[in-house]
């Protein structure tokens, strides 16, 4: 740690310098465990260095994707929780980036702060760094910036960055998609990070009981229930490209089935998604009931307990869902590909 660097009139105005080098020194055990051989870097320099293997690639293209977590952080401050959101930041990213069929290499945060707590601060950066354990991405850097008078004390903002690669001819673009093809579910692990504009409002979430168990939860917690993270689907989808043509892959956040499917469907063709097969969470019925929401809006909103769709040919469909099992995904079909000039039914 830099016990050297102090500034008398910054701290005055608000800005520790020290509390960010304490909170440096409490991440790099999470850190570490990210670590993969491309990283060629530690932390704490100015950039984050990492050597790209291409081995057995024709033409490697690197594939990124930025996210944040939005308003979710709002029931992390609630509930004083706050080692789960950055798993929730880097689902955001890799999961979109997984989409073109790209394996994600590194990652970095940013948390923006209105007082730097550094064990609050190494808590974010625990689950960030357990996002990248899951995606097998690692973490070559990031940034804490303390802005007293922007954000209120408690509060904070949690944004991230990750880059990945791809040979130019497995890049996913939905070209050989045909009618008759396959959708298949992922499940999600509930609302992921989307839609909390509506929660809040919905279950008036300032005031709201978010401790207590609620039956129709299972027994969990309101709270507990909405800060579960977002599922990371990285390792089975690229499982499952090792062995079946993969056609489209759609991540479904925020906008729901309505707005994400159709993103990988091309011209002249549609999806047809069977509402009955969708298997949705206990928790997006309390939202629309609470909510008096319509079923269609629930639909371009959230999830409702898919968070990825693939498209698959309709002959290897059985296999997709075999090798998905195998990889921990209760994978199941919710639709077809039709000719249509309407991009998405659910009937």
């Amino acid at each position: 740690m830099n016990t050297n660097s102090r500034s008398e009139a910054y701290a005055a105005a608000g800005v520790d310098i020290t509390a960010g080098y304490k909170a440096v020194e409490l991440m790099k055990a999470h850190i570490a465990r990210t670590m993969t051989p491309g990283v060629c870097s530690d932390i704490g320099g100015f950039g984050g260095l990492f050597e790209l293997d291409v081995t057995g690639m024709e033409r490697p293209v690197l594939v990124s994707g930025t996210d944040g977590v939005g308003t979710k952080l709002k029931i992390a401050f609630l509930m004083d929780k706050h080692d789960t959101v950055g798993i929730d930041c880097v689902a955001m990213c890799v999961n979109d980036i997984i989409c073109v069929g790209a394996k994600p290499l590194f990652f970095l945060d940013y948390i923006a702060c209105g007082k730097n707590y550094p064990e609050r601060i190494a808590d974010i950066v625990k689950g960030v760094a357990e996002g990248c354990v899951q995606s097998g991405a690692a973490l070559i850097g990031g940034e804490t910036a303390e802005m007293p008078g922007f954000y209120p004390e408690d509060e904070y903002d949690l944004a991230g960055y990750s880059t990945g690669v791809v040979d130019r001819k497995k890049i996913i673009d939905n070209k050989t998609m045909k009618a008759g093809d396959v959708i298949i579910a992922l499940p999600s692990s509930g609302v992921h990070s989307n839609g909390f504009s509506l929660v809040r409002k919905v279950f008036d979430i300032e005031n709201a009981d978010l401790k207590s168990p609620v039956e129709a939860l299972g027994g969990k917690s309101l709270g507990e229930t909405l800060l579960t993270p977002t599922k990371i689907y990285v390792k089975p989808v690229l499982a499952l490209l090792e062995e079946v043509q993969v056609k489209g892959i759609s991540h479904i956040t925020g906008g729901g089935f309505y707005e994400n499917i159709p993103r990988s469907i091309p011209d002249g063709l549609g999806a047809r998604i069977q509402k009955s097969a969708v298997r949705i969470l206990p928790i997006f019925r309390l939202i629309q009931e609470a909510g008096g929401i319509s079923e269609r809006d629930m639909f371009n909103t959230y999830n409702m307990g898919v968070g990825m769709s693939i498209v698959v040919p309709a002959d290897q469909a059985e296999k997709a869902l075999q090798i998905l099992q195998m990889n921990g995904e209760d994978a199941y079909i919710i639709g077809e590909i039709i000719e249509s000039e309407e991009k998405i039914q659910i009937v």
